[in-house]
């Protein structure tokens, strides 16, 4: 099997957190992880695969030390967002992820970086009337134009994990998915998934994509599919 490298952005985040774990427990597949981020991302015991970790607060430096990498890690994981009320109103998330991700994916490409793997949002849409799902399309447009030779974009709906902080409706919804999720699997998995799954479901399909394979240039993950690479298939292969 071929071993390979990745790099995390947005680690310590709530989708993030969970693909680095995932990462450090997926030895022989990944030989060594690159980690950029704010802060220290948590430790994991019994990790496989050693970790690299810049930690730098000042987000301009950021697209130079990726570029500096020498070699570029092969895959790299963006699930670096903001919430609207963590940014202060939706102009200041926009200006936020979208200025992060166009630079960042920018660099990651004169890296010389071959599998982009981005942690979207589903209805993500250039033209969509709301506000979100159109910011996550005009991302997902400018990414999938860098022509990287596999664009893996992660399209999940309701992301059910623990927050530091969350809105009363997200905490609501967050609580009817669980529920509804003890009944059966399939009255959750349709509209909202685990952050830990979603996380499974990146690994996998760039696992996919580095081992040639991924059918398409640029591989759309909707909610079934994450389900299927992250839950069904990744417990079947455990």
């Amino acid at each position: 099997m071929k071993m390979t490298t990745a790099l995390v952005l947005g680690c310590t985040g709530v989708v993030g957190s969970h693909i680095l774990s995932t990462l450090r427990h997926s030895a022989p597949q990944f030989s060594s992880i690159d980690i950029v981020a704010r802060r220290p991302a948590p430790t994991v015991s019994e990790a496989t695969v050693p970790v690299k970790e810049l930690v730098e607060k000042d987000t301009t430096k950021w697209g130079p030390y990726i570029t500096s990498l020498s070699p570029p890690p092969s895959i790299l994981f963006y699930a670096l967002a903001t919430t609207r009320a963590a940014a202060g109103g939706f102009d200041n998330q926009y200006k936020f992820e979208h200025e992060m991700n166009t630079e960042l994916a920018k660099a990651a490409k004169e890296a010389g970086i071959k599998t982009y793997v981005l942690i979207s949002s589903t209805g993500a849409h250039p033209k969509s009337f709301f506000g979100y799902p159109r910011m996550k399309g005009k991302i997902e447009e400018y990414v999938k134009g860098l022509g990287f030779e596999h664009t893996i974009i992660v399209r999940p709906g309701l992301i059910v994990a623990k927050r530091e902080k969350s809105g009363l409706d997200e905490t609501v919804l967050k609580y009817v998915a669980t529920a509804l999720g003890h009944v059966h699997s399939s009255l959750k998995d349709a509209w909202a998934q685990d952050a830990d799954t979603i996380a499974k479901a990146a690994v996998s399909a760039a696992l996919k994509a580095e081992q040639g394979e991924a059918t398409d240039k640029v591989w759309i993950l909707a909610q079934k599919d994450i389900v299927r690479l992250g839950k069904t298939e990744y417990k079947a292969a455990s």
